[in-house]
């Protein structure tokens, strides 16, 4: 738990998502609507697992309980079946145009194409997506009328080891935050992309370009409404391929840039 003055909670607040039962979720829904969006480029590999991971136990039209009321997949220019394998799996497919906005772009294109009070971001990259994701990640805005946005953490591997995923998170993400944005270091995911928020957040804070949209959104959040509206979710394990060193640099530069761009003068 984050430092607390005189009972009050200061900083982002941590749970597991199974602190959030899905029948305990889908009551707490309370009327509000649900989008789950999942921005995807060459991802036609893994995306039907993902759509399906939500589809299936939560899409009323897929006989699904009825917790989530669309699942978007943005295809952001792919060039092979990520959107055959999307529409495949249940989700409805969105056509973006690869451009210079990259992520952040993409993720700004999904949440024009929703409708939902509440919307969950997850990534099309992963292999290991449940339900259980989608749950974590609504249950402390569902739950908590003063959490805003909520961040997924989890464990990485890497190859062979069971730790040592997240380079760029461990490398450049988190000391950066520790240094320049010191109330925010406890969050262990800053880069996650299982992202969920109300829809005016979004809306209210905006999407930085390329990869720096994660955690432009979690330092511009923080610095609109206080780091005590954020939360995060441990996930468990993660598994998704690791990029060679060289192909991470791109995304430690955007992460670097945004938040020099956001640091106290």
């Amino acid at each position: 738990m984050p430092g607390t003055e005189d009972g009050e909670v200061i900083g982002p607040r941590t749970f597991h998502h199974g602190d959030f039962p899905s029948a305990k979720v889908l009551e707490a829904k309370a009327g509000r609507t649900v989008s789950v969006c999942i921005p995807a480029r060459d991802e036609g590999s893994t995306v039907g697992s993902v759509v399906r991971a939500v589809v299936q136990p939560f899409l009323a039209s897929a006989g699904g309980n009825g917790l989530v009321d669309e699942v978007i997949v943005l295809d952001d220019g792919s060039t092979d079946d990520t959107a055959e394998q999307a529409a495949d799996a249940g989700a409805r497919v969105v056509r973006g145009v690869e451009a210079e906005g990259g992520k952040g772009q993409a993720m700004a294109a999904a949440l024009a194409a929703s409708r939902g009070d509440v919307v969950v971001f997850l990534d099309a990259d992963v292999a290991n997506t449940t339900p259980a994701f989608v749950t974590g990640m609504l249950g402390p805005l569902l739950f908590f009328d003063d959490v805003a946005l909520v961040k997924g953490f989890y464990t990485r591997p890497l190859h062979d080891d069971p730790t040592g995923g997240g380079r760029v998170t461990e490398l450049v993400a988190r000391p950066v935050l520790e240094l320049l944005f010191p109330e925010l270091y406890v969050v262990r995911q800053p880069l996650a992309g299982e992202t969920a928020a109300h829809r005016w957040v979004f809306e209210k804070v905006g999407f930085a370009d390329g990869y720096g949209v994660e955690l432009g959104l979690l330092i511009d959040t923080a610095q609109l409404l206080g780091p005590a509206v954020l939360a995060q979710v441990d996930l468990g394990v993660r598994i998704h391929r690791n990029r060679p060193l060289h192909e991470l640099r791109p995304q430690a530069t955007d992460v670097l840039r945004a938040a020099l761009s956001r640091a106290p003068r």
